[in-house]
This record gives C-alpha cells, sequence and structure tokens, in this order.
C-alpha cells in the first residue's frame, strides 16, 4: 500500500512538471472586460496568444500579456534542461473571477445618491505542454 502511494505520488510531481501558472489578483479592471480578452488566447499556442494580446487595443490585454510572461519564465523555472520550442506550450486554462469591489457613492438630483461599484478581479492563467516527453 505505502509502494503504490509513493508511484502516484512521483507521477502526480511529473504531471505538475508538465504544467505551470501565474495569478494576477485584485487587478482594477471589471471582470466582464477581462474576460472578453481572455477568452480570445484560451487554448492559443503561447507565441499565437503573445501575438494576439500585443496587438489588441484593450487595456485589459496589456496585463494578461505581462501575466502569461510570468507564466512562461515560471514554466522556465521548474524545466530548466528542456526547450520551450520542443515543448509546444499553449494556453491550457484561463479563468477571471471577481475580486473585492469598493463601493463609493455618487451625488444625485434632489438630494439622492447613487451607488458606484468599483470591479475588480483575479486572474488564473495555467500552461500546458502538448509534448509528452518535456
Amino acid at each position: 500500500m505505502g509502494v503504490r502511494k509513493k508511484q502516484m505520488a512521483e507521477r502526480l510531481k511529473e504531471d505538475r512538471k508538465k504544467i505551470a501558472f501565474a495569478k494576477l489578483n485584485n487587478c482594477p479592471t471589471s471582470p466582464r472586460k477581462m474576460r472578453i480578452v481572455a477568452d480570445l488566447v484560451r487554448g492559443e499556442g503561447i507565441e499565437q496568444a503573445l501575438a494576439i494580446l500585443r496587438f489588441n487595443p484593450k487595456e485589459a490585454s496589456r496585463r494578461l500579456e505581462k501575466l502569461l510572461l510570468s507564466a512562461i519564465a515560471n514554466w522556465q523555472a521548474k524545466n530548466e534542461e528542456a526547450n520551450i520550442e520542443d515543448a509546444d506550450l499553449f494556453v491550457q486554462e484561463i479563468t477571471v473571477d471577481s475580486g473585492r469591489m469598493l463601493k463609493r457613492l455618487r451625488p444625485a438630483p434632489q438630494g439622492r445618491a447613487h451607488r458606484i461599484r468599483k470591479r475588480s478581479n483575479h486572474v488564473t492563467l495555467v500552461l500546458g505542454s502538448r509534448n509528452a516527453e518535456s
């Protein structure tokens, strides 16, 4: 029984070497606006994803480009002996969740007030490798 658990742990460790991730927390952009850009790069190869993000005019694309570069650097730190071109990395998973919301009041006519919700989001980007031997 102990040997089997050890083998499973070894296999999980090998599987974790194939992926790398990066997180961006409390990004001051609406999650809805960030999801539009995130949907463009989901499932794409890293070269294609970087090209899409670099030439996209939205502000969220600049932040996601930086996050993708961070995830690539994390993968390189995990796999120092491997080559990026041989690994054939792609954006395996990208999730955008809502973060904290700052609530403000805006004065309105006749003594009223409207609530302003300044939204933020959390982005998690996971890179996967299409090559099994890397």
